[in-house]
């Protein structure tokens, strides 16, 4: 019986896949897998959906790759100013309170719930309910 519901949870796992490739980032990714996952098999598949999920949404990111180069080209002729931060910029780094300009994101991009702002020379996505960098766009 244990083979038979690891035998699900595996086939469930790899349809979910490309379902939540799309997903944006880990929180999109975990979301969309639930769903997806319960859909397909239940509060099992839910389970495994949103651990999949958050993996491919964490590979993929919160700005697709496609989307990358084209989102750091608009930044740039948008001539936003450079924050100047003390310490290193990094995924999971809380920015300060004051000081900080955060701007949208266009809707082109597909990038919901997180704005962007630019430190230290770097194009980054922020959290803005928390501040925290959620993406370095390279």
């Amino acid at each position: 019986m244990k083979r038979v519901i690891t035998g699900l949870m595996l086939i469930g796992a790899t349809a979910l896949i490309p379902a939540v490739a799309s997903a944006q980032g880990v929180p999109g990714g975990i979301e969309q897998g639930a769903r997806d996952g319960e859909r397909a098999a239940g509060p099992v598949g839910a389970v495994v959906g949103g651990a999949v999920g958050g993996v491919v949404g964490g590979v993929a990111g919160v700005l697709g790759i496609d989307q990358r180069p084209r989102f750091k080209t608009y930044v740039v002729e948008q001539r936003r100013p450079s924050y100047r931060y003390s310490n290193d910029v990094a995924v999971g780094v809380v920015l300060p309170e004051d000081g900080v300009t955060y701007y949208d994101v266009p809707e082109e991009y597909g990038v919901q719930g997180y704005r962007y702002t630019v430190v230290n020379d770097r194009t980054v996505l922020v959290d803005p309910r928390t501040r925290r960098v959620v993406q370095i766009v390279e």
